[in-house]
């Protein structure tokens, strides 16, 4: 009997995000009188595996979370939205997110890890119904490493997002599948370079950037494809781009082709930039499909995000 391999795992962080509006983000030395507060469920890791269960598919986390009061509101946004949950009980503090987000809705954000840092490589939950590995940068980078390394293994495939920005070992890099990275990331990965020469520098079959307000480009292996992104007027856009990969894993899961899942990845993350909060503003599948049904390609868009890639639209 063939292994269902049906199931997104995601191996990453948790934080509790505590939230401040202001009129601006602030400058280095300078105090801003904020308005609204709020807490919400975030992290990296948290963020993708809601949006890949909201997306619709099968999803696992393993997280890391305290024995505090900031680990339950996780907990329960995790579970509520779908995600099956292997938890590694830490003795230190559940991780903590400091955010302040612009009227323009960008945002500045400071992580306090606490007890995403305490996972291990032997962490990691049996692969047997794996079919996707989701990985980000905000646990361990020797973990990271070893679970993408145990991914390739057991023949699963893995993708890492590559933020927060730092080097990485040639080992991850090598395991990995898909690169899913922000200009920002792809310069620190690839050096100074054009975004096309960045694409073309990184020895991975798969590499997206995303792009912001622009949209987002990939390249597997020789062919290259632009999204651009679907207009909307940004609220907050503080898991956009984990709403992004979320709901890329989802769309593979669900065997979509490479364009198409930009596409519905694109629509999930302009859907989250119009509401407050990281997890809160993550949409449904419903709501991504609604999206795509009434938003026709704009060819226009595409011919001119294509030259900013560096790539020609046949």
């Amino acid at each position: 009997m063939t292994d269902v391999r049906d199931t997104i795992l995601v191996a990453g962080s948790a934080n509790l995000d505590f939230v401040v509006r202001a009129p601006h983000v602030p400058a280095p030395g300078e105090t801003v009188l904020g308005g609204e507060f709020a807490t919400y469920a975030g992290g990296k890791g948290a963020n993708q595996a809601v949006a890949a269960a909201r997306a619709g598919a099968k999803t696992q986390m393993l997280v890391a979370l305290g024995d505090d009061a900031h680990a339950v509101p996780i907990e329960a946004s995790l579970r509520e939205a779908g995600v099956e949950l292997a938890i590694v009980r830490a003795e230190r503090a559940t991780g903590t997110a400091f955010i302040v987000v612009a009227d323009n809705g960008e945002n500045a954000i400071t992580v306090a890890p606490g007890a995403n840092m305490t996972l291990a490589r032997d962490h990691l939950p049996a692969l047997d119904h794996v079919g996707l590995l989701l990985l980000q940068l905000e646990t361990p980078l020797a973990a990271v490493e070893a679970w993408a390394k145990a991914a390739r293994a057991a023949g699963v495939r893995s993708l890492l997002n590559a933020a927060p920005a730092q080097p990485l070992p040639a080992g991850l890099l090598a395991a990995i599948d898909v690169l899913i990275v922000n200009e920002g990331e792809l310069a620190t990965l690839a050096g100074a370079g054009s975004l096309r020469e960045s694409l073309d520098a990184l020895a991975i079959d798969t590499v997206v950037v995303t792009l912001g307000e622009r949209g987002c480009c990939a390249r597997s292996g020789r062919r290259y494809f632009v999204q651009p992104a679907f207009p909307v007027e940004a609220v907050d856009t503080t898991a956009a781009g984990d709403t992004f990969c979320g709901a890329f894993a989802a769309a593979l899961a669900a065997q979509r082709d490479l364009a198409a899942a930009l596409r519905f990845a694109a629509a999930a993350a302009a859907i989250a930039c119009t509401r407050a909060g990281a997890q809160a503003s993550i949409p449904a599948r419903e709501e991504i499909e609604a999206l795509l049904r009434t938003s026709a390609v704009d060819a226009d868009a595409v011919a001119e995000l294509a030259p900013f890639c560096g790539v020609r639209m046949s």
